[in-house]
């Protein structure tokens, strides 16, 4: 069983959905990406996407671009990230997953790659620029490696390819809530629910929802539909980068907690899911 895997069972015994926060590594700096890593862990994330940053990011919204932006103007590359996650990764208790875009894998090689990143704590990939037709290639060398790459369903996959990505898609399946790029917005797509009950016809695998949630009201309303998992991005991102490295490590641990009660089962102190955390670990 993977490390993301036990961890959905977990929640899942305790009728809890799970937080999944993404931060971009090297904004502003790695130091305080390690930070951020351990401040999300203790604040009620259940497993954290950690963003490589990358010159081309087609699915990326532009406040993720504009902290990719960022961390390869200071120097951030895949050698740096998996140095500060081989140093950060034993003191966490959330599985890393490590968002990164298809060439620079094939550039160092699938297998040394996959190496790489074992050695380094990452359990689990998703890569939003390979296509289903594609998977194969890396879906059976990572689960040899016990790391999971999770497919990512959008609202305009045909049903056809829904049930494939379903069958396929390891640890998690990843629910695209919008058509186009990641980013904040103001209210949550109702087709989402749609959606869900879809995959769910398919398969009993955990499904995440991604893409557009930057509210607490946003994570509490994907919970009610029925999603397994709520995926936050760009409104942590964006928190991370503004003022001091100390304030935005501060911001986040706040917005962290805030979202992790709103999908609680229970509302009724911030200590709450704290002690849930300690149940099932």
């Amino acid at each position: 069983m993977t490390a993301i895997t036990d961890r959905f069972e977990k929640l899942a015994r305790n009728q809890e959905c799970a937080l999944i926060p993404f931060i971009t590594a090297g904004d502003p700096d790695l130091a305080t990406t390690a930070a951020a890593l351990q401040t999300l862990d203790r604040n009620g994330a259940d497993i954290i996407e950690l963003g490589v940053p990358y010159s081309d990011p087609l699915a990326d919204g532009p406040v993720i671009q504009a902290a990719a932006t960022r961390a390869l103007e200071r120097g951030t590359n895949l050698d740096r990230v998996l140095e500060m996650l081989q140093a950060t990764t034993p003191s966490l208790r959330s599985p890393i997953v490590l968002f990164t875009y298809y060439n620079p894998i094939l550039y160092r090689g699938i297998d040394k790659f996959l190496q790489q990143i074992a050695a380094a704590g990452v359990a689990g990939l998703v890569v939003p620029d390979l296509p289903l037709e594609e998977a194969a290639g890396l879906l059976e060398p990572a689960s040899k490696m016990g790391i999971d790459l999770t497919l990512l369903v959008a609202p305009t996959s045909s049903t056809e390819r829904i049930e494939a990505i379903a069958r396929f898609s390891q640890g998690f399946i990843y629910l695209v809530s919008v058509t186009g790029v990641t980013g904040m917005r103001t209210q949550m797509e109702t087709r989402v629910s749609d959606l869900l009950q879809k995959i769910r016809s398919f398969t009993d695998k955990p499904i995440g929802v991604g893409f557009g949630i930057s509210q607490a009201s946003h994570a509490r309303q994907v919970k009610a539909w029925g999603a397994d998992a709520v995926i936050v991005g760009s409104a942590f991102v964006n928190r991370l980068a503004e003022g001091t490295p100390e304030q935005g490590l501060s911001a986040i641990a706040e917005f962290c907690q805030s979202l992790k009660a709103a999908i609680a089962t229970t509302n009724n102190s911030t200590n709450t899911y704290v002690d849930e955390r300690e149940k099932i670990d």
